[in-house]
Parts: C-alpha cells; structure tokens; sequence
C-alpha cells in the first residue's frame, strides 16, 4: 500500500509539474524579443529557437504543441513577443500566422530623403542604409536606361516590413508597385520624362483637379523655352547637396545645380520626387491650355493660374497681400 501510495504521490508531482509546465505563461526575455521562423523549419528547429529566446521554457514543449495538434501548419515569419505565454499560446500564434511587421506608408511626393528618415523612424532599417540601395539605379534600369538613382520609382503605399528586410528588398518591393501602376496606365512613351514632369507636379499641388493644369503649364513653358522656376527642383538641390535650410534662399535660386529650373531651361535631369498615380496620368495628359503661370490662391485650397505675366503679377500681389495680412 505504501509502494502504491508513493507511486501516486510520484505521478501527482509529475502531473503537477507537467500543468505548470504547459499552463503557466512564461517570459525568459527582457522587454521584447523577436523570434524569425524560416520557410521549411522543422518542429523541432523552432522549439530550440524559442526556448533559446526565452519564449518558452524547453524545446519540446512546443514538440507536445505539435502532436497534440498534427493537422496544424506552422507559419513562417517573424513573430514577437512582449508578454508572458503558454506553450498553447505560443503555438497557436506561429499556427495562425500572427507574424510581426513595420507597416510604413509612403506618402505621394515623398522623395528619397524623406523615405529614409520614415523607415528609420519606423526601426525598420537605418536611413542611410535606405539611401545607399535607393541611389543604385539597376533596378529600373530596363524601363528607364538613364536613371541615375531609384527617384521617382520607389511608389508611394503602404509597405509591411520586418526586421530583416533588407534596403535592397524594399526597393525591390517599390520599384515593383510602380511597374504595375505604369502597366496598368498602359503608356508606351518615354518613362523618364514622363515621371520626371509628373514628380514637379506631384510636388506643385496637393490638389487632385489642379494636377493636369500644372502639367499642362509645364508643357506650355518648355514648348517655348521658357524656364520652368518651379520652386520644388530648387529645394530638391539644395537637398542633393545638404544644404537646404527649410526656406528658399536667393543663394538657392543662383545655385547652378543641374537640378535648379531657376537657373538651367528644360526637366531636371530626372525626378525629384515619388509621384502617385494622379501625377503620372496629368503629365501623361496635361490639359491644353494657354496658361503659363501659377501661384497660389491667397484664399488657399489650389492656385490661380495666368495666361501672361501681367496677369500672374497682380495674382502673385495678391497672395502676398493676404499673406503679409495673416503674419
């Protein structure tokens, strides 16, 4: 009877222990730990990379997990964990899927600078790291053969990244939205003029309707070998050459960077922003006009466009009348 007695009292503590084991949430991490899960990753693999981060207490825990529940896949990806969890838990995440990832939205007219800084600020990547893969143009170098960086091609979404999404990946996954939104638009003409005029546009308005007009003005300019002067490409060479002081400058204006419409006639010699969708199709259809000049209403909400300097004179006095009001 003893012998019985102890043998009970054996398999309780056992039975015990295995409750505690699979019952009570575990953290053997500090903070947050991420936990990368490969495609093709055995059972047995990824209970020694759980325990091994402090997820889960022992390896075959999670091999229990498994053959408790035979019929279950196992998703590949990254996962992170904050709080304490089961065994269960732990299990049930990696089988649904509940993987980890930085969601980063690219807004339209985003250039490669601000791009850097929004995936760095995510903790997806260091800057830096982002500009030297966006400065390496091979990647649209079939649809455009002149391109001297990723500007102008890296399409403004919402992109799911994880922590190991390399530069080159995201680029990737950029240059790849921007090449089926340009099927899609189905133009069969020159992509770098194209996506140059629609990032000066881009950068011109934040109004919808206004963008053919502006496209429209651009055309009319460069039809007569007028300079473009639009203040954007001034900025963006101050940018190339880390100078910009958040405000134009008449130095800006003098600067003799190719990029600078005040000073050298014609495109820039290629983007200076990501344009959306709405920017391409203006330039590729700008609205046939005799307009020439634009400035922005002293009302606000779009510009008031002129056919000759007079007219965008008295239009020019007008915002700054109203500005000058509001300072």
């Amino acid at each position: 009877m003893k012998k019985i007695l102890a043998v009970v009292a054996v398999l309780a503590v056992f039975a015990g222990g295995a409750w505690f084991l699979f019952n009570q949430p575990y953290r053997g991490f500090q903070n947050e730990t991420f936990v990368r899960i490969d495609h093709g990753t055995g059972t047995l693999d990824i209970g020694r990379t759980l325990a091994q981060a402090g997820v889960i207490r022992y390896p075959w825990l999670l091999w229990i997990e498994r053959a408790l529940h035979s019929d279950a896949k196992l998703q590949a990806g990254e996962y992170r964990f904050a709080d304490p969890a089961t065994p269960a838990d732990v299990f049930s995440r990696i089988a649904r899927g509940d993987i980890f990832y930085f969601e980063v939205t690219i807004p339209e007219g985003s250039n490669i600078f601000d791009i850097a800084r929004l995936v760095e600020s995510a903790g997806a990547m260091p800057g830096d790291d982002f500009l030297k893969a966006a400065t390496d143009p091979m990647a649209v170098r079939d649809l455009d053969p002149t391109a001297q960086t990723l500007e102008g091609y890296l399409f403004p979404s919402t992109y799911r990244l994880s922590h190991s999404t390399t530069p080159g990946e995201l680029c990737r996954l950029m240059t790849d939205q921007f090449r089926k939104h340009w099927k899609k638009l189905g133009a069969a003409v020159d992509v770098h003029r194209t996506v140059t005029l629609a990032s000066l546009v881009e950068k011109e308005t934040g109004v919808a309707g206004e963008r053919p007009l502006v496209a429209g003005v651009f055309e009319n300019r460069l039809t007569k070998n007028m300079l473009l002067q639009c203040d954007p490409t001034t900025i963006y060479a101050a940018l190339l050459e880390n100078r910009y002081r958040n405000t134009i400058y008449r130095s800006d204006l003098a600067s003799q960077n190719a990029y600078n419409t005040y000073q050298h006639a014609g495109l820039p010699p290629g983007p200076i922003a990501n344009p959306g969708v709405d920017s391409i199709a203006a330039a590729l259809h700008p609205a046939e006009t005799d307009f020439l000049y634009f400035v922005a209403k002293p009302e606000g909400g779009g510009h008031q466009f002129s056919k000759d300097l007079a007219g965008h004179e008295n239009a020019t006095r007008a915002y700054r009348k109203k500005a000058r009001k509001a300072g």
